[in-house]
């Protein structure tokens, strides 16, 4: 009986520190996520921030020999709308629908993932990616997956759905060191993000997953499918709207 009470009491204990434990830890979340929580009133109204990313390329860029940081912010006025529906194609299709979380891609990537035994998609909306890119690292930790969430349930609270979209859009990297639509368009085309081909902005979406090995320039046969596969869905997208009397989207 005083053996099995003594091991009640050792549980207890033990117990108690590891609650106490679990308390530190998320009181230095707090603390840290205090130390990154943006102004959600100025990144809905302001210009668009440089992201986590962009610096951390701008740091090892020199090192490492890339090229220099090319990245030129634009209104969402200066983009044209179907590139805007092209990013949302490739990227996010249930963007407009969903609170920050595709539910129906998570389901899918866990059916895809589990069915070959590893980690081969996932499911990041536009409004995950835009935390990750504006505050976070690439690291594939739990604990900055957590800020992930906590961040983005934050971010689509506050922000309009156009003003998300714009900010990944400016952000998004295109390429070695091109970040945003504006200087993608110059690097790739030599023309302003205004001036962008229902084709080229296939292109540009097309390199969204993996920009530094897929793009415009690369050319690779994975690009090529992918690209083609989002044009065919803008054409058609195009047509629709033109047969019921909308105006095309290079138009808007």
């Amino acid at each position: 009986m005083r053996r099995r009470k003594g091991l009640f009491a050792r549980l207890r204990r033990s117990l108690r520190w590891v609650l106490r434990v679990i308390l530190l830890l998320l009181i230095a979340d707090l603390v840290y996520l205090s130390t990154i929580w943006p102004d959600w009133e100025r990144l809905a109204q302001g210009d668009v921030p440089r992201s986590s990313f962009m610096q951390l390329y701008a740091d090892k860029q020199a090192g490492r020999g890339w090229p220099p940081l090319r990245w030129q912010p634009v209104p969402q006025s200066r983009i044209p709308r179907h590139v805007m529906r092209a990013v949302l194609l490739a990227e996010d299709s249930r963007f407009y629908s969903h609170s920050g979380f595709d539910l129906v891609a998570i389901r899918e990537a866990l059916d895809y993932n589990f069915g070959r035994g590893e980690l081969l998609i996932g499911a990041s909306t536009i409004s995950q990616q835009t935390v990750k890119n504006l505050y976070l690292s690439p690291s594939r930790d739990p604990l900055r997956k957590w800020h992930e969430v906590v961040l983005t349930v934050a971010l689509e609270h506050n922000l309009p759905k156009s003003r998300l979209l714009a900010l990944y859009l400016n952000i998004a990297q295109f390429g070695r060191g091109i970040y945003g639509v504006q200087a993608a368009a110059q690097a790739y085309y030599g023309i302003d993000a205004g001036m962008l081909s229902l084709a080229q902005a296939a292109e540009l979406a097309a390199s969204l997953p993996s920009p530094v090995k897929n793009n415009p320039a690369s050319r690779t046969e994975r690009f090529e499918r992918r690209s083609q596969r989002i044009l065919d869905l803008l054409t058609r997208e195009q047509s629709a709207r033109e047969a019921a009397g909308s105006a095309p989207f290079r138009k808007l």
